[in-house]
């Protein structure tokens, strides 16, 4: 029997279920156009980060294989980016220019059906989110091997910024150029925390060789495009951006490297059973104030999940602390512990409650 009279009746059958799934998707975004209708009538919002998380969890949940479950979230994030995109569309600011780790959260936050405005640099991330010029923003806050983006943290204190959910993204760097070798690198550009997060592997492959930060792995990989003598360290889905190759693959010092992104937006999330309340706090500069700052936690049994001091910059040592807390505000637990913390810390910021997803 040839191999066409074997998958023919299997290719009809996949033809038949892709119309049947086609009509579904319609069915589907007919119904989210009529809940957009109500929406408006309402004023409520277009986007809402736990509800579609909700849906994601649902489906993965209900998953009888063989397809994994990355890949079930992959499909209905899209679903619904297509959906959401017919009651209105989304701009989504981000640290550009394309091909940075960045704009990779941000799709697979938002799905490909949002407008992605690439910014020069975080500041700019936060005017295009805060000014109206974009209904949301992408921002890298913490690396599991280099820690905090220290500027991020002052805007988040600086701006009136609101979080609205967060995604965590496995960061796996490469070294990009016009070659496929090692041969004749001059220098290796990429993002100051990306060197870093690479100098192991950097000093065992290419001693000597010099190390060039600048502004994003993706300005490194538009750069290396130009010049054969210059390596890029970014993300693979650069190089089809730029026209590089992969001269080395994985070459992060630690396997397990992941970046946290938050994302800005108008939205308050409802609680979805797995949420993250963020803040700032700041307490006077006296003997045992921060101890008893972190009190109303263990007596309300609430857990951390990070805290981070950061210089306050006025001159007299003092610092903001930045926390978040496992759970939302509107949880009993961390709602008595909130009010605990307003009243005895002397500076007080509730960044927002958001739901926790992590790719």
């Amino acid at each position: 029997m040839s191999s066409d009279n074997v998958l023919h009746p299997l290719r009809d059958q996949i033809d038949a279920i892709d119309r049947e799934i086609l009509e579904l998707l319609s069915r589907r975004a007919r119904l989210a156009q009529e809940i957009g209708a109500h929406k408006h009538k309402l004023g409520l919002p277009v986007f809402r980060p736990e509800r579609e998380l909700a849906v994601v969890r649902k489906v993965q949940q209900a998953n009888p294989g063989p397809l994994l479950d990355a890949g079930l979230a992959a499909v209905w994030t899209e679903i619904m980016s297509a959906c959401r995109a017919l009651e209105g569309q989304q701009r989504i600011a981000y640290l550009g220019p394309e091909g940075t780790y960045t704009e990779l959260a941000a799709r697979r936050f938002f799905g490909s059906s949002g407008e992605l405005l690439p910014c020069a640099d975080l500041d700019e991330v936060f005017r295009s989110q805060l000014g109206g010029a974009a209904s949301h923003a992408v921002v890298p806050v913490e690396n599991s091997t280099e820690g905090a983006v220290a500027r991020a943290l002052d805007l988040l204190l600086s701006q009136p910024a609101h979080l609205c959910g967060e995604i965590s993204l496995p960061i796996h760097h490469n070294l990009l150029r016009l070659r496929e070798d090692l041969q004749g690198v001059r220098a290796v550009l990429a993002h100051p925390q990306a060197l870093s997060q690479c100098r192991q592997w950097l000093d065992s492959h290419l001693a000597g060789v010099e190390r060039r930060a600048v502004a994003s792995n993706a300005e490194a990989a538009r750069l290396a495009a130009q010049d054969e003598g210059l390596a890029a360290i970014a993300g693979e889905h650069a190089a089809g951006l730029y026209g590089l190759r992969l001269a080395a693959s994985h070459i992060q010092d630690e396997v397990g490297n992941r970046t946290r992104f938050v994302v800005l937006g108008a939205e308050t999330p409802a609680p979805s059973g797995r949420d993250r309340t963020s803040l700032i706090l700041s307490v006077p500069n006296v003997a045992g104030a921060v101890a008893a700052m972190l009190r109303p936690l263990a007596e309300h049994g609430v857990s951390m999940s990070r805290f981070e001091s950061r210089p306050a910059r006025s001159g007299d040592w003092e610092y903001m602390f930045y926390v978040d807390l496992e759970g939302h505000a509107d949880d009993p637990p961390v709602a008595a512990a909130l009010q605990a913390l307003r009243a005895h810390c002397a500076f007080f910021k509730n960044l927002g409650s958001y739901p926790i997803r992590q790719d």
